[in-house]
């Protein structure tokens, strides 16, 4: 076998599907503009408190939103059509981003409103990415759904890759507004790949949304081993070693570079996802998906350790500013993060799979809801973990500490779970 067709990506979904590469398409020029709205955002709090605590509450002030929305917008998609469902959740994100520009355009904005709308988008993103997800499983055959997941890791990568770092150059030479504005623009993309879906109502026994519904899900993932697991590993990943909230701060005070330096290091995270999913064609045939994950996991805890050790090395250099950056610290910086989206990466790859292919159509919602609020609001509570560590102590330590505990809980999860290490994807179970 070739280089090429041994580790290269596989585009069978691509090709084997239109309505996959048309959602495809439209999902990843959204995701461009909905990663400028985000590190946008955070600047933008950040201008106007001083504060990396202020920053990190963006995050978790959408928490709540955004648990409540995965929950019933998981049952909405489980009980209606989810073509229908991802295009009114695409809407609701659509008219907050408009919502958001103008208050800027206009010098109205507070804090306050960035919070709100900031809580809203997180909601409306969280029903429409579940429903999506719950989707790609009706559009391409099982045995390519590890090569849509890598497919969906290289849009990612391209979203967090161009989208922070366009992002963090278009604040410093034109101003939010404008920022603003390209989202809403890139934001319609979304929609043409959602309304040339065709009706995709559930298949099996429908339960209608409500608190049956929620607790028939339950009891399923009561009963799912290793669904809970991965949530379990994931969950602690991105609390102890996300620390895109530092990010502000390091531009501003340690690294230097003001708001590019932000943008590149959030960029760096998806160069990693972006080159992993690039040479994903051996990663996407290796069937041991519970051991895949728990590995990729801990090499996840080792770079962010990587992290705060370089940031940590920053504490004895001479002071750094927007003028004047630490260039070679800043690269190195990058490259931990960059293995950081690797790691995040192939765990990404097979912790979609499984819940794809062992997971019911009929139930299928209901648990993406719940796998939407466990990858998003991991890292919403991680960025409570390190903003408010860093306030406490120094902007080093939460990722170095971070970084040895997700090693060690991870090693540790892994350990109690032999079923989990066990898991085949050629015979997936729940």
């Amino acid at each position: 076998m070739s280089f090429s067709r041994g580790h290269l990506i596989d585009l069978s979904p691509l090709r084997s599907s239109p309505a996959f590469a048309r959602m495809w398409i439209g999902s990843a020029l959204a995701g461009i503009g909905g990663q400028l709205t985000i590190v946008t955002v955070m600047l933008h709090v950040f201008e106007l408190t001083h504060s990396t605590f202020a920053v990190s509450m963006i995050a978790v002030a959408g928490l709540v939103p955004m648990i409540l929305a995965g929950l019933y917008g998981g049952m909405l998609a489980d009980a209606f059509d989810r073509r229908r469902v991802a295009l009114i959740a695409a809407t609701v994100a659509f008219a907050a981003t408009v919502l958001l520009a103008t208050l800027t355009w206009t010098r109205t904005e507070t804090i306050w409103w960035l919070y709100a709308l900031s809580m809203i988008i997180a909601a409306a993103n969280s029903v429409g990415m579940a429903t999506r997800t719950a989707i790609v499983p009706r559009l391409i055959p099982r045995d390519e759904l590890a090569a849509a997941s890598a497919l969906n890791g290289i849009a990612f990568g391209l979203t967090v890759m161009v989208g922070p770092a366009v992002g963090g150059m278009l604040v410093a030479l034109t101003g939010f507004g404008w920022t603003y504005t390209i989202d809403v623009v890139l934001m319609l993309s979304m929609f043409l790949g959602l309304w040339t879906l065709p009706q995709l109502r559930p298949e099996g026994s429908i339960v209608r949304p409500g608190l049956a519904s929620l607790v028939d899900g339950w009891r399923f993932l009561r009963r799912a081993g290793n669904i809970r697991m991965q949530y379990l590993l994931d969950i602690t990943a991105m609390t102890f070693g996300q620390p895109l909230a530092l990010f502000p701060a390091l531009g501003t005070v340690l690294l230097g570079g003001g708001a590019i330096t932000t943008g590149i290091l959030t960029a760096a995270v998806a160069v990693g996802t972006f080159v992993s999913s690039l040479f994903s064609g051996r990663v996407v045939h290796y069937r041991w998906h519970g051991r895949g994950i728990a590995r990729a996991v801990q090499a996840y805890g080792a770079a962010i350790a990587l992290f705060g050790g370089v940031l940590l090395v920053g504490v004895f250099l001479p002071p750094a500013s927007e003028h004047t950056p630490h260039i070679a610290l800043i690269a190195l910086a990058c490259l931990a993060l960059a293995l950081s989206g690797a790691a995040d990466n192939v765990s990404s790859i097979y912790r979609n799979t499984m819940m794809q292919a062992a997971v019911p159509d009929a139930m299928r919602g209901r648990l993406q809801g719940v796998f939407i609020i466990v990858v998003a609001g991991g890292p919403r509570v991680g960025a409570l973990y390190a903003g408010t560590l860093a306030t406490l102590t120094s902007l080093w330590f939460p990722p170095l500490l971070g970084g040895f505990l997700v090693i060690g809980l991870a090693a540790m999860l892994a350990r109690l779970s032999p079923r989990f290490r066990a898991y085949d994807a050629l015979n997936p179970e729940p």
